[in-house]
C-alpha cells in the first residue's frame, strides 16, 4: 500500500475516533434541573367562636366585653362628615354598616346616619381569614379593633359576619312592613318575648318618660333593628337568640309583623303587678342577694327578696320618704 493510502486511512481513522469521542461526551445524561418547590399551601386555621355573640358586638361591643367604654370618636369618623353623631355610637359597626348589614348600599344610604360606608353584607363571600384581617386592620390601619378587644371578640365578629348576616329585603318589605303574618306570629311572641315586653310589647321602654318608646313604635319604624335584635338579643340583657331557638326566616317575619300591630300606648295597667314582685309577673327566675341600690341605706334591715320589690323602697302610696 503506498504512503499516500496508508496516511489516507490514518487521517480517516483519526476522524472516526474523534467523532466518537464527540458522540459519546454528547450521549452522556444532561444536567437534571432542579424542580422548582411548590409555594407552600397557606394554613387553613378553622375559626372557633360563637356568631350570635359576634351579633351583639355589632351592636355594642363593650356591653358585652364589659371592658370601659371607648371615648371620643372612632379614627374613621373624622373622614366622613354627614352623620353628625359623637362618642360611643361612633364606635358601633352597625352605626357604619347598618343594622342591615348594607352600609352605604341600605338604609343608612341616606339620611342622619349615611357615612358613606360600604356595609358587611357582600364581605360574608371573603374568607373568616381575610375577615378577621380587615377587623385588624390590613384594609385600613384605623380599622384596627384588636386595640380594643381580644382576639375571640374578633373571632365571633368574623363569624358573625360569614354566617349569619342575611338579606333583610326576603323579610321586610319596601313600605318596612313584615312580609309575615302576624296570626302566626302571635303565639311564638307570647311563648317568648312577651315574658319581659309584656303581651302588648309595652312593659319595657326603650326611651325615656317623655319621650317612651316600645315596641309598638320600633317594630313599624325600624324593623332592621327589630330582626337583629330577635336573632341576637339586647346586649347587656338575658335577651334570649332566636337563632339560638331555631327560629326561621319565616319565624320572624311572622313575629314582626304581629309586633307591627302593636300600640304605642304605656302599659299603665300592667306595671301595678311589676312594681309589686315583677318577677312573679313576668314569669322570670327570682333575682339573688340584694338590690344594688340597698348598701346606701341602713335604716331599713330587710334582704334579699324584698329589696328588689319596687314598694319597698318607694312605698304602697308612692310617695317614698
Amino acid at each position: 500500500m503506498s504512503n499516500y493510502w496508508r496516511i489516507g486511512f490514518c487521517a480517516i481513522g483519526l476522524t472516526l475516533a474523534l467523532l466518537i469521542l464527540a458522540v459519546s461526551g454528547c450521549s452522556s445524561a444532561a444536567p437534571t434541573a432542579t424542580p422548582t418547590e411548590a409555594p407552600p399551601t397557606a394554613e387553613v386555621v378553622a375559626l372557633t367562636g360563637d356568631p350570635v355573640r359576634g351579633g351583639l358586638l355589632y351592636d355594642k361591643w363593650w356591653e358585652v366585653t364589659e371592658t370601659d367604654a371607648p371615648t371620643g370618636d372612632h379614627p374613621l369618623w373624622a373622614t366622613q362628615t354627614t352623620n353628625t353623631r359623637s362618642g360611643l355610637d361612633t364606635w358601633r359597626c352597625k352605626e357604619c354598616h347598618g343594622w342591615d348589614y348594607q352600609g352605604a348600599e341600605g338604609v343608612y344610604g341616606s339620611g342622619s346616619h349615611f357615612t358613606g360606608f360600604v356595609g358587611v353584607y357582600t364581605s360574608r363571600t371573603k374568607s373568616p381569614a381575610e375577615i378577621l384581617a380587615a377587623m385588624k386592620g390590613s384594609t385600613n390601619p384605623d380599622h384596627d379593633f384588636s386595640t380594643v378587644m381580644a382576639e375571640q371578640d374578633l373571632v365571633d365578629l368574623t363569624l358573625f359576619i360569614a354566617q349569619a348576616v342575611i338579606d333583610d329585603s326576603q323579610l321586610i318589605n319596601a313600605d318596612k312592613s313584615s312580609v309575615g303574618d302576624a296570626a302566626q306570629g302571635q303565639p311564638l311572641f307570647e311563648e317568648v318575648c312577651a315574658k319581659c315586653h309584656g303581651p302588648a310589647g309595652n312593659a319595657i321602654n326603650f326611651g325615656g318618660l317623655d319621650e317612651p318608646e316600645f315596641l309598638g313604635h320600633l317594630a313599624p319604624d325600624n324593623p332592621w333593628e327589630f330582626i337583629h335584635k330577635v336573632r341576637f338579643g339586647q346586649p347587656g340583657w338575658p335577651m334570649p337568640s332566636a337563632i339560638a331557638n331555631d327560629w326561621t326566616d319565616e319565624d320572624l317575619a311572622n313575629v314582626l309583623a304581629y309586633a307591627q300591630t302593636f300600640s304605642t300606648e304605656p302599659a299603665l295597667s300592667g306595671g301595678g303587678p311589676l312594681y309589686d314582685k315583677w318577677w312573679e309577673a313576668l314569669g322570670l327566675a327570682e333575682p339573688t342577694g340584694d338590690q344594688p341600690l340597698w348598701s346606701t341605706q341602713t335604716t331599713n334591715t330587710r334582704s334579699g327578696l324584698d329589696t328588689w320589690r319596687c314598694k319597698e323602697c318607694h312605698g304602697w302610696d308612692y310617695e317614698g320618704a
